[in-house]
């Protein structure tokens, strides 16, 4: 199936290229993504009644169906109908909170190219209105998760934007952002860094 950008460039996810050097397989959490992590910590949280946090869905237009069967439709070709913002929000407290959670194998820094200019400035909106924004950072080889607040990464993103470095070291994200414990219940307990961070 064919998905397109808004200006018609193809999607190509680099989820089936090989990869050559391949890190070891860690048992305990197979199969589980940052985003994975990040759903079962708000079905805990609404669940228990804390926060209101989902995953925002991609709007996405279908625009060739091939029906082999009756019973069996496969989508050939569809397009992104807009650019995504962010991707939670919700309410806690009271309070608006919007964030974009990425992940990386890179061990020194976070590359700044997995962030869009649209997410940017989405995110600047949501300052702008005192909403709660942030972005959460995981370096999937240490298994360790930042929150990064949204004020922070506009800085890095600045940088970027004026020629300098494309990306943030680990020391700035582990200087300017909070580790996050990755637990049990919750997986990862953003709302415990919100409390001292924010409110």
């Amino acid at each position: 199936m064919n998905i397109r950008y808004p200006n018609g460039k193809v999607f190509q996810s680099n989820a089936n290229t090989p990869s050559k050097n391949k890190a070891p397989v860690l048992y305990g959490n197979r199969g589980m993504t940052l985003e994975d992590d990040l759903h079962e910590s708000n079905l805990y949280y609404l669940h228990h009644q804390i926060a209101v946090v989902h995953k925002k869905p991609t709007p996405i237009q279908i625009v060739d169906v091939h029906y082999p069967k009756r019973s069996a439709a496969v989508i050939k070709e569809a397009y992104f109908k807009q650019a995504s913002t962010t991707d939670f929000n919700g309410v806690y407290n009271g309070r608006y909170i919007d964030f974009e959670a990425k992940e990386t194998k890179n061990k020194t820094s976070f590359p700044l190219q997995n962030f869009h200019e649209h997410q940017i400035q989405h995110m600047q909106q949501v300052v702008k209105q005192n909403g709660i924004c942030f972005v959460i950072l995981m370096f999937r080889v240490f298994n360790e998760v930042y929150l990064l607040p949204a004020e922070r990464l506009f800085y890095y993103w600045e940088r970027k934007e004026a020629g300098e470095r494309k990306s943030i070291t680990k020391q700035e994200v582990e200087k300017d952002g909070y580790l996050i414990p990755i637990g049990f219940q919750p997986r990862i307990d953003y709302i415990k860094i919100i409390d001292s961070v924010y409110c």
